[in-house]
Order: structure tokens, then sequence, then C-alpha cells
């Protein structure tokens, strides 16, 4: 019987560091996750795609308010919306670029996710987006722009916006029918379009979902086998930045919440990924695995075999588990 695993790629698996974003860049990185998807659909996986779209939207807003003059500006999650569909079209067609013999049907869903009006997030926005800025020109982009900006990891100052947290996945069902048929969907991106419910009806907020809750928002909805947090990094590093510092290749999920506990996952750097694995193995899920994508293919087979490298587990008991039922 084919599991089920969810891939959160992250917006920056699109634009890497050192890159300006142009599409035939986008294009390049896409196609070297699309081989990661083949291996898997494979050895019977039935798959979902889940992206982030930090860079993509904030250049996106950047856009629209340089040509306000001309084009009305549209909220910000309208531009989540763009985003999806953009970054869905270019998953899909490098997963078409494979061969339909490999990967017969894609599919993208344009993903609206619920959140709580009153979310904390909303008065203290965090999630950064767009590009990067000296001090000086963000200070100036917030007085002129009404915008909140911070420092992103040490590299400048970027715009930061409000970001809920994930409560329900209002096409899941959809999803769920999807991948019953064996096909591969590229679903929630940008941690799906936020939006709250009002009476009968759903009604847009700006803010962007962090895209490893709304993984795991998602898979555990689909009751899925595995969530994959692929990230830039192998595997997860213990005491990052001490001279200690060295990378864990198994965690439970007990183990993983005593280090979060103790800060060493912040919530600007690995802190959403742990909590969202953690998450998902506390809610039903086989195995959630933190890794880059050379590695996924390794991570998740039944019992990763000696020798070879994989990234972080986090599984719910001390020995090692595979994923199948």
């Amino acid at each position: 019987m084919p599991r089920t695993a969810v891939l959160a790629l992250g917006g920056n698996a699109l634009i890497r560091e050192g890159q300006s974003g142009t599409y035939a860049e986008q294009t390049e990185n896409a196609q070297r996750m699309a081989e990661t998807v083949r291996w898997l659909h494979a050895n019977d996986w039935n798959l979902v795609l889940i992206h982030g779209n930090g860079p993509q939207v904030g250049n996106l807003a950047l856009q629209q308010e340089e040509a306000s003059a001309r084009v009305p500006p549209q909220p910000l999650f309208s531009l989540g919306a763009m985003t999806q569909g953009q970054i869905g079209s270019l998953l899909t067609l490098a997963l078409r670029r494979i061969g339909k013999d490999d990967i017969p049907d894609v599919v993208s869903v344009i993903t609206h996710v619920t959140v709580a009006a009153d979310d904390p997030a909303f008065a203290d926005p965090t999630k950064p987006i767009g590009p990067f800025f000296d001090r000086d020109e963000a200070e100036r982009l917030a007085r002129e722009r009404g915008w909140h900006v911070a420092e992103d990891a040490g590299r400048g100052y970027r715009r930061v916006v409000p970001s809920p947290r994930p409560r329900d996945i209002v096409e899941a069902r959809a999803i769920k029918a999807l991948i019953d048929q064996g096909i591969v969907v590229v679903a929630a991106g940008g941690g799906g379009i936020p939006v709250v419910e009002d009476a009968d009806r759903y009604v847009g907020v700006d803010a962007v979902i962090d895209k490893d809750y709304a993984a795991q928002q998602l898979a555990t909805a689909l009751r899925a086998d595995a969530l994959v947090l692929v990230t830039s990094v192998d595997r997860v590093l213990l005491d990052f930045g001490r001279p200690g510092q060295r990378p864990v290749t198994e965690l439970t999920v007990d183990e993983a919440e005593r280090h979060l506990d103790d800060g060493q996952f912040p919530e600007g750097s690995m802190g959403p990924k742990v909590r969202a694995a953690v998450r998902f193995v506390r809610h039903g899920g086989h195995v959630a695995v933190i890794t880059s994508p050379h590695l996924v293919a390794a991570s998740l087979e039944d019992t990763p075999r000696p020798g070879v490298e994989t990234g972080t587990r986090i599984v719910a008991a001390p020995e090692r588990v595979g994923v199948s039922r």
C-alpha cells in the first residue's frame, strides 16, 4: 500500500543565498528537487509538496508598491495566492520535465488556511519577507510605507509581517482525494492563504503563515506517514555555534522537546521545524525528517543502511522505527 509523505520546501530552496531570484535560477533549483520526488514516487510514496514564499511574496509586495501610481496594489493575502500560482507552476513544470512515465499526474491546489482572528501574532510581526536592506534603507522604508522591519540572522534587515498559527486546511479533503488517486499534489504554498472564519464565509487577512507549521497541519489532516522539512543543512545541530557543536541523526519527541525547552532551537532558526516535527509525531505520524534535498531519500528508508548518511529523524520511541504500516 502506498505511503504518504508531505515535503515542505523553503522559499529559499528556490532562491538560494547569493541569487537574485530570476526565473532561470528558480527553475534550475526546482529541477533538483524534482529528482528527489522522482525517487520517492518510484518507491511507492504518495506525495504532497508544500513550498515557502518568503522571498517571492516580499519581492512581489515591493513590486506592487513601486507600481502603485499606475496599478492598484493588492493585499498581502492576495499576493500569497499569486505566489502559490507562480511557484506551483514552477514545481509542476519541473516535475513534468522528468517524464510522464515517472510522474504521470501533478496538480497544484490553491489552498486556504484558517487562522484565529485574535492570534497574538497580529500584534507582533516576526515573519521576514522579501529582500535584505541595510539599516538606513530599512528604517526609511518603515517610515515611508508603515512597514515593520527587523534584523534577520545578522545578514541585514527585512520587512516582517504577522505569522499566525494555522488551524485548519480548507481544501484538505480535496487534497486527500487527489493523493488517493496517486497524483502528486502541490498545496498550501507559502503556508497557505490566511483566512479567518466570519459567520458562514472566509475572509482573507494580511499575514504569512509559517510553511513548516502548515505542512504539519496538512500532514496530520491527511494522516500522512512522514513529514519532511527540507532545508539548506543536512541535519540538525546541537550546541550550534559553540565548540561542542554536533549533528544529530535521530531524536525522540521527548528528547526534541527537552532541547526546545533548553533553547537549543531558536524560533528564528530551527525552532519552527523541530516544533512542527514533534507535533506531527505526537499526533500519530510515523517519522518526521529535517534534512537537505540530497538526503531525503536515504532518510525515509524503512531501515537506514549502515554507513549511509541521513538527515535528522524525529520518532516516537527510542529505537529506530520504519515508516511502513
